[in-house]
């Protein structure tokens, strides 16, 4: 390492020699205080939108199909609650291009307790008092056997026709089918319309695949909700598998460091393998079966996630994906193989560090525990956010007229002047939004919502890196280790933390915030302009969107290190950084190769356990064994709950190994100031363990000569 002055003067000048430095600084003042009331004063703003939007919310509008008076079907406590289906008087209208834009059907949209059966007109039925009495359960309140047929069609009170329709995502669409290529309904090529018209059924197919459309996405949304529902219980078993398999990793490395990082070593190559053998076989099964061929292009984007794994083009991917995955690994074990024995000796410290503060182990739930509060807060926020609106009325019309598509009121349009100049028109629901203040800035709230959440979100895990920094430094710069160590490190790191530098985690979680709303933003603009953007200005985005991920990433790292800083020193965020920047860049080759050499060999340990969870969750949930062919749930996409699972246990597997990299970070930035502080002299002698000091070749001049 270079130590002329000219560099240290570049860098900073080294940690001087301090008798009276026994580790975390407990004589500290608060630090960053403008921060700490800016983010007080954020949190009470965030409680006020919190209110604000549970009083102005209806999560029922997610839920419940909505009528064209706003009512929702089948709601409970309601005259609706036993009609839970949606009717379209005619669902020809569905056809209309507008559907699209408006995502509302031009039509009259009742609650029903059940679909129409069979084929009938109004013409028809009013002739058969039976036949009318069952009509009229698809007619609007008011209809009477004494009114004419010109009247109930007048005032649109009823439909011109029924066809037979089956319930799809609770609305009543036509029950079609195909007979010798021909398009039927109810067993029939045509059908009356009411108006003495004979149609063709096929006329019915693009109002169906319009309505569709609009609620194809929900219709999904709901499927996955029903295998969280069938799944829920299988789901936690496997994440307290991979919570257990975590543990168990985490205790064996405490005492058989070196064994075990050889052992996930080899167990990720192996679990990697079989995932390419895998893929193969899966693959070579797939030749010559129908329609496997077919590429993706070609087939494009599908709603059952399941037809993938029936093209060989899918497994093909995957076994390319985990091939070179496969490769990079060994290659870089191959070129790092030297130095995973430095970095042995450092995960071996932290095993020891750990064992002394076995509490840290438990520290994650508690981050666990906070950030799920978080989630929960700002999800449910945003929900009642989003259906805080108003119903909005607009008038629908079949014929030419100037007050096509403006706002109504349902209660007097009958008597209304748009209804005299345009007689054949509705004033029906069409959305729901709104004019006033609230709903005006109703999207900056929802962004304030989502800021919010980053910056709490990232608090949080600042203040589990600072608390285990704290914990893990007194642990090093105790010179008796465990007597000169606090009774309860964790604990009394936590409370210096939040008692004094509650305002230097805010001001370091803020700035990351900022940088990751940018890229929100910066995602949104990308998708919003994706289908006008020329060359440049997808080039351009692309640069920003990669020089923000980049800047989040650096970012990220001065700030953990800032944070370990700030538990040793008590200085602000700013000294703070600043000083880990330069002590790093002061020992730049050693941070290359013992720092990120050892987050390498933790990183195999997370996708060790992912692996094996999800290798696990694969065989229970799709059925390939027949020991659980009976035991798993039936799933519309058995991919819900492994993909859940894969990244619950990436989460959960990360938490614990955290508390390790925290550790190892820590102990690297002590290990560092402990060489510039210390020369091994009996005056000054290094804090750092023998096996460190064997393998990077210092020791105390007490100690007897090899």
């Amino acid at each position: 390492m270079p130590e002329d002055g000219e560099y240290f003067g570049k860098n900073g000048e080294p940690r001087k020699y301090d008798p009276t430095f026994k580790g975390p600084i407990q004589n500290r003042g608060c630090t960053d205080i403008v921060c700490c009331i800016l983010f007080i004063l954020a949190i009470l703003g965030y409680i006020a939108v919190g209110i604000l939007a549970w009083s102005q919310g209806d999560p029922r509008k997610v839920i419940y199909p909505t009528d064209s008076r706003g009512q929702f079907c089948g709601q409970a406590g309601t005259p609706l609650e036993k009609k839970p289906l949606l009717f379209y008087f005619n669902i020809m209208k569905c056809a209309s291009p507008m559907v699209l834009l408006e995502f509302q059907c031009p039509t009259t949209q009742m609650c029903v307790e059940k679909c129409p059966e069979k084929f009938m007109t109004l013409v028809k039925a009013y002739s058969n008092k039976n036949d009318f009495d069952y009509y009229k359960q698809f007619c609007k309140e008011g209809v009477t056997n004494t009114m004419g047929i010109p009247q109930i069609l007048k005032l649109g009170l009823c439909p011109a026709m029924l066809t037979p329709s089956r319930p799809f995502t609770r609305r009543c669409f036509p029950a079609l089918g195909q007979e010798g290529g021909v398009i039927t309904v109810g067993n029939n090529s045509k059908f009356d319309d009411g108006n003495g018209n004979i149609r063709d059924a096929k006329d019915l197919v693009d109002g169906v695949k319009n309505a569709t459309l609009v609620i194809e996405a929900r219709q999904v949304v709901m499927k996955i909700f029903e295998d969280y529902t069938q799944s829920w219980y299988w789901i936690l078993i496997g994440l307290v598998i991979a919570m257990l398999t975590s543990l168990l990793f985490i205790v064996l490395l405490r005492f058989l460091a070196g064994i075990m990082v050889w052992v996930m070593i080899v167990m990720v190559i192996l679990v990697i393998g079989y995932g390419i053998v895998h893929c193969y076989m899966e693959y070579a099964a797939l030749k010559g079966e129908p329609g496997a061929d077919v590429t993706l292009q070609q087939l494009g984007f599908q709603t059952d996630f399941t037809v993938y794994l029936q093209i060989r083009q899918t497994w093909l991917a995957f076994m390319i994906i985990l091939a070179i995955v496969e490769v990079i690994i060994i290659l870089l074990l191959i070129f790092l193989r030297k130095r995973i024995c430095i970095a042995i000796a450092l995960i071996k410290e932290a095993s020891r560090a750990i064992g002394h503060v076995m509490s840290s182990l438990f520290y994650p739930l508690f981050t666990f525990l906070l950030l799920a509060m978080v989630i929960a807060y700002w999800a449910v926020t945003a929900v009642f956010l989003s259906t805080s609106n108003e119903p909005i009325y607009k008038v629908f019309n079949e014929t030419e007229c100037e007050h096509s598509r403006a706002t109504c009121e349902p209660a007097n349009y009958t008597s209304s002047l748009m209804r005299k100049q345009c007689p054949d028109s509705e004033c029906l629901f069409a959305f729901y939004g709104g004019e006033t203040v609230y709903h005006k800035y109703l999207i900056a709230l929802q962004f304030y919502n989502v800021f919010l959440f980053f910056w709490c979100a990232n608090f949080v895990t600042a203040l589990g890196q600072m608390t285990l920094a704290g914990a893990f430094a007194s642990y090093y710069w105790a010179f008796v280790k465990p007597d000169d160590m606090p009774a309860f490190p964790v604990f009394s790191s936590l409370g210096r933390s939040l008692r004094y530098h509650t305002g230097t985690l805010a001001f370091g979680s803020l700035i990351l915030s900022i940088i990751q709303i940018i890229r929100v933003l910066l995602e949104y603009l990308d998708h919003k302009l994706q289908g006008a953007q020329n060359k440049c200005t997808k080039f351009l985005l692309c640069c920003l969107k990669c020089c923000f991920w980049c800047l989040e990433k650096f970012i990220k790292f001065i700030n953990r290190n800032a944070y370990i800083m700030v538990a040793i020193y008590g200085k602000n965020f700013c000294t703070s950084a600043r000083d880990a920047f330069f002590l790093l860049m002061r020992n730049m080759i050693r941070v290359a190769v013992l720092d990120k050499v050892t987050d390498f060999l933790l990183f195999l340990g997370k996708l060790l356990i992912v692996g094996l969870v999800g290798i696990f969750a694969f065989f229970f949930f799709s059925g390939r064994v027949k020991a659980f062919e009976n035991t798993a749930p039936n799933l519309h996409y058995y991919w819900v709950p492994i993909i859940t699972l894969v990244i619950g246990s990436y989460l959960i597997a990360h938490g614990f190994f955290s508390v390790y990299a925290m550790c190892v970070d820590t102990l690297f930035l002590c290990f560092l100031e402990d060489l510039e502080r210390n020369d091994g002299s009996a005056e000054r002698p290094y804090l750092m363990p023998e096996s460190l000091r064997k393998v990077l070749n210092k020791k105390n001049k007490t100690e007897p000569a090899e």
